[in-house]
């Protein structure tokens, strides 16, 4: 089950062109295109003749056709021309989304269209040209469900183990850090302060400093969306509270969209505000980003892999899962609201 009534990542809007898109999210096939004038535009794919794939066929304009009979469609889903017949059955649509592109991604609203509002979602300034921040990003299916990925990146004490040789490697450091849990309106706020720490060596690589790092590691949470903040500056520079100056700070957008239960469309995107104007450092960034999330993909699909082995079995919390846990109470309310008003009407 997954909150329908919510906005979603559909994609990054470099992924977007005239040329349809397939992508099943919560469930759904949908396809994904722009119109020649460039709106972005999401169906459900799936002709309403015969069940052929519109994702198969090609945009003229405004419509989409579809590639068996020649069936156009509309931005809204209904049906514009059938080729050889004048009338058009009222029935002939297919049911359309609402999308909203924004800070390059494309958003889209699985749910109820009446309830969808923009305001509800949330701004990334930091991709926006001229915020003193350089980004890369990507799209990736990971095979393990959505809230996994949630899970591991709420509890960072992992980074000890699964990141030996990249942002981890102090055991003590990782597991004994408090993570201060805040709840927000709509999910959970994690901080993780460590003065006085040896600097990994994926930080070492891209900024000299003198020792001794101040670091920090904070989320900013939502379901299926967070937001991380990190980085580190030379002891004694950093404020636990407040702004850090100078130093490695990165932030690293995380949109976690269901594909199925037991697949996830992993989108992810890397930002730096140091040496911006250095494409090779925005890709080594990138790159090495790569490969702390790829160490993270094997451990998740190994966790899914044993979970559906035996789904019914239960699994012991410990301390780290508090702001885990808080974010699947909040999905599990979200989908028994929805529940409750579609047994009410």
């Amino acid at each position: 089950m997954f909150p329908r009534n919510h906005w979603y990542m559909a994609g990054w809007s470099s992924e977007l062109s005239q040329r349809p898109m397939s992508r099943t999210i919560l469930g759904e096939a949908m396809v994904l295109y722009r119109t020649a004038a460039g709106q972005a535009v999401a169906l459900e794919d799936r002709c309403c003749h015969r069940a052929m794939p519109l994702s198969e066929g090609e945009v003229d304009g405004d419509i989409l056709r579809c590639p068996y009979h020649g069936l156009e469609f509309a931005p809204s889903g209904a049906c514009t021309l059938i080729p050889g017949q004048d009338d058009i059955p009222r029935k002939a649509c297919v049911r359309s989304f609402r999308v909203v592109e924004q800070d390059a991604i494309i958003w889209i609203w699985p749910g109820d269209p009446e309830k969808a509002d923009p305001a509800r979602i949330i701004s990334y300034p930091y991709h926006r040209p001229g915020s003193g921040w350089a980004w890369k990003s990507t799209s990736w299916r990971v095979k393990c469900n959505w809230q996994l990925v949630q899970d591991n990146l709420l509890d960072l004490t992992h980074l000890a183990l699964v990141h030996k040789t990249t942002i981890g490697g102090d055991n003590a450091l990782h597991f004994n850090t408090t993570t201060k849990v805040t709840p927000t309106p709509n999910g959970v706020k994690t901080r993780r302060w460590m003065p006085n720490s040896t600097p990994p060596p994926y930080y070492l690589a891209s900024v000299d400093f003198k020792g001794k790092v101040d670091r920090w590691q904070e989320f900013d949470a939502t379901p299926a969306f967070l937001l991380a903040y990190t980085g580190g500056v030379d002891a004694g520079q950093g404020d636990g509270e407040g702004p850090r100056e100078g130093g490695f700070q990165v932030r690293v957008l995380n949109g976690l969209t269901p594909e199925t239960e037991t697949t996830t469309h992993y989108f992810w995107s890397k930002a730096h505000n140091f040496r911006i104007d250095d494409p090779a450092v925005t890709q080594k960034q990138f790159e090495g980003t790569t490969q702390v999330f790829s160490e993270d993909v094997r451990v998740m699909e190994l966790q899914q892999q044993r979970l559906s082995d035996d789904p019914d079995r239960g699994l012991v919390d410990i301390r780290s899962d508090g702001a885990g846990l808080l974010m699947r109470r909040i999905v599990q309310r979200m989908i028994d609201e929805e529940r409750h008003v579609a047994q009410a009407s």
